[in-house]
């Protein structure tokens, strides 16, 4: 991939993906200029490790869900990167109403699958990060593996052990969680 000496591919790219991690985002945070911020760093840090992408070890999917649940993972973990991100964007456009009215209309549309990841809370990380990616963010196994970098056969048994966990939960996001045809 050519993403870090092509400015071309990267807007490819960038087109591309953006779509999906905002809803992977949104999922995740209530806050629209948050969701706004953590979805730059995601494309900021694709961007930076471009060169270490491996076709092999998966898809350019799969690759960028596994650098946004580390953003986002970083970003829980220390707040100070919000301040870090901010300075960043020091002179670029501010978000104006439009802008905010559709991050809240997205924000929105995520509402279920942020309540059926609260309905996951209980389970451990490893059960909890396979069945997100495959339920929620619909990878397949596979992707969901390479995302995660584990092997394929750790994450079967992860998201099986997680879809059994959720059996006696009666919620109307233990239908995300469904085997797939």
């Amino acid at each position: 991939m050519r993403l870090h000496d092509d400015p071309g591919a990267f807007e490819a790219f960038y087109r591309r993906h953006i779509d999906s991690v905002l809803r992977f985002v949104a999922r995740r945070v209530d806050d629209p200029h948050l969701a706004a911020d953590l979805t730059a760093d995601i494309f900021l840090a694709a961007l930076d490790s471009a060169h270490g992408y491996r076709s092999g070890k998966g898809t350019h999917t799969a690759w960028l869900y596994g650098i946004a649940r580390n953003v986002i993972a970083s970003h829980r973990r220390d707040r100070a990167r919000e301040a870090a991100a901010s300075s960043r964007m020091a002179g670029r456009r501010l978000m104006d109403d439009d802008d905010l009215a559709r991050m809240e209309e997205r924000i929105d549309a995520e509402r279920a699958g942020r309540e059926a990841i609260l309905a996951m809370a209980g389970l451990p990380e490893g059960e909890r990060a396979v069945l997100e990616l495959v339920a929620i963010d619909q990878l397949t196994v596979t992707e969901a593996a390479a995302a995660l970098g584990i092997r394929q056969v750790t994450a079967r048994v992860r998201l099986h052990r997680a879809r059994r966990a959720l059996e006696d939960v009666a919620s109307p996001s233990v239908a995300l969680v469904e085997e797939k045809a």
